[in-house]
């Protein structure tokens, strides 16, 4: 298989002088595959008896992206006698009487340290370091205690306030790290056609940072391609000529300068589609009976409005509020809804919106022309200039965040079918 200079660089990195090594880039640029085998094989070659730690945001994203492809390498399995032991997350790898272990880890949140302190490695592969903590990453790092250990690093790029940025790729040569910065041409695997796919999967601030590659601040308005050209967005209410599936309804309850939102989603065929057909805000202090029979009004008038005959079963519900559920369960039941109330997945912000500037730029979303307050929201949404290491959404009661929120959790569970159907 052909490979690149920069993924040949990948493969020589054990043989220099470097501590330490830091890949980023644009996705799908051969970073993390090519990476992995380097890691694999300096392990057995230099060290026999020894823990080694991969690390991802979360054990399964490290399990999905490291583990996984490796294993299903035909170079790996006729190297090496592999045994994956999912129960223990430990990958154990082994040849010619050399064995080591490499054991998955997943750094979420700031309590994730306490998961690999303790432990003694001879080296550490941090998969997508700048989306976990700083204080998981050090420790880490310091776990690596074993002489001749490397450190190994990969990601796509983020704010360069990022701690990951101004530590690391800012101080590489105090760090004694190599940087290597790729872009989709150092991958010889994607053909024109695959690489302008994964350009057109991309908009605005995540366009920059995941396809050019670029280190750049996310500030102004969020979804500009929405603001730019609305009309493109926007549809007639008559949605009977479309080639409607199913639709959910998510639900955000309100409090404090926030206000209730429901909004109704439909999903054309095969998933091409997102469509808003109605929405719904109450910006006044409505009792809990006012608002479940709001609710059951809501359900009805989209039936009314969707195709006869098209499924809405599924409702997504701001999990914080789960007394409201409740009572929305109870109203549903009572009036012969017929549908079912689950808690919203409620993931990160940043990835639903990734996922909105994704549709977005492909042109696979459309919202009704009654739906004023989500659009309102679209074109109102911008990002919190004070934010000082993390891209962060604001939200301060001076613009739509509910209308935005109860869109997204009525798309959360479709998110990633829907992104991978682009590439089939």
């Amino acid at each position: 298989m052909a490979i690149s200079n920069k993924q040949r660089m990948l493969l020589a990195f054990p043989f220099t002088g470097y501590t330490a090594l830091i890949a980023d880039g644009a996705v799908r640029s051969g970073k993390t595959s090519v990476m992995t085998v380097s890691f694999v094989d300096d392990a057995m070659r230099r060290f026999n008896g020894h823990r080694f730690g991969i690390c991802g945001k979360t054990v399964d994203s490290a399990v999905k992206n490291i583990i996984v492809p490796y294993i299903s390498l035909k170079y790996a399995k006729e190297k090496y006698s592999i045994v994956w032991r999912r129960s223990d997350k430990e990958l154990i790898v082994s040849a010619g009487g050399v064995s080591n272990v490499f054991e998955v880890f997943g750094g979420k949140d700031e309590s994730s340290f306490a998961l690999i302190q303790g432990r003694t490695l001879a080296g550490v592969l941090i998969d997508e370091v700048v989306l976990q903590p700083q204080s998981f990453v050090e420790q880490a790092c310091l776990r690596c205690s074993v002489d001749g250990s490397k450190l190994w690093f990969n990601c796509n790029p983020g704010s360069p306030r990022h701690w990951f940025y101004t530590d690391w790729i800012q101080k590489a040569k105090e760090k004694n790290a190599l940087h290597l910065h790729f872009t989709l041409d150092d991958n010889p695997a994607l053909s024109e056609d695959i690489k302008n796919r994964y350009r057109s999967m991309y908009a605005d601030i995540f366009y920059r940072r995941y396809v050019l590659g670029e280190w750049c601040t996310a500030e102004g308005v969020i979804y500009r391609r929405f603001c730019d050209c609305p009309d493109s967005f926007i549809i007639p209410d008559d949605v009977s000529g479309l080639d409607i599936a199913f639709a959910t309804v998510g639900v955000d309850f309100g409090g404090g300068k926030s206000a209730h939102a429901f909004n109704c989603t439909a999903f054309t065929r095969g998933l091409r589609e997102v469509i808003t057909v109605h929405d719904y805000r109450r910006q006044d202090a409505a009792t809990p009976e006012q608002l479940y029979a709001d609710f059951v009004d809501f359900i009805r008038q989209c039936r009314l409005i969707l195709p006869r005959g098209i499924p809405l079963a599924d409702v997504y519900a701001d999990s914080a509020e789960q007394t409201l559920i409740g009572g929305m369960r109870t109203a549903a039941a009572a009036t012969g809804l017929g549908v079912n109330i689950h808690n919203a997945r409620k993931g990160p912000i940043n990835d639903r919106i990734r996922f909105y500037t994704s549709i977005m730029g492909a042109g696979r979303y459309k919202i009704c022309k009654r739906c004023t307050s989500t659009v309102q929201a679209f074109t109102d949404a911008v990002w919190n200039a004070k934010a000082v290491t993390e891209d962060v959404r604001l939200d301060d009661g001076t613009t739509n965040i509910d209308s935005l929120d109860a869109q997204e959790y009525s798309t959360e569970a479709y998110m990633r079918d829907i992104l991978e159907r682009r590439l089939l």
